[in-house]
């Protein structure tokens, strides 16, 4: 359960940073909590796009990654965050990602900034 939160966190702190680098990565809200409030959603729906589509999309494209050695990934990631912006808005969350390209940039950025907040914040694999 631990390894979850801290998971989910990681995605809120990257998102929020994609947010914050990207003009054409939307946060509105009223107020700090509830864009707060918003973004743990918004991880929360992005963790459950990568849990359950991502390896179904995986599998399907897996010449490509072969072919491509891996940069595939980079566009698989930028579906995923484009999912994640359209279940969003199905959803009523104020989370929005404007075009493919910003996605593909997005999708870089969450990568990162989410791998690097995994290496420092703690889990339970102890």
């Amino acid at each position: 359960m631990k390894n979850f939160v801290v998971k989910t966190i990681a995605n809120a702190g990257a998102l929020a940073v994609a947010v914050g680098l990207l003009d054409k990565i939307t946060l509105t809200g009223s107020s700090t909590g509830k864009k707060v409030g918003t973004l743990i959603v918004v991880a929360l729906l992005f963790g459950l796009v990568n849990f359950l589509v991502k390896p179904i999309v995986k599998v399907l494209t897996f010449p490509l990654f072969i072919l491509t050695l891996g940069l595939i990934t980079l566009v698989v990631n930028a579906l995923m965050l484009l999912l994640t912006s359209w279940a969003a808005s199905k959803l009523d969350l104020s989370f929005h990602v404007e075009g493919f390209w910003t996605a593909m940039v997005g999708g870089l950025i969450v990568s990162i900034v989410s791998w690097a907040l995994n290496v420092v914040l703690p889990d339970d694999k102890d």
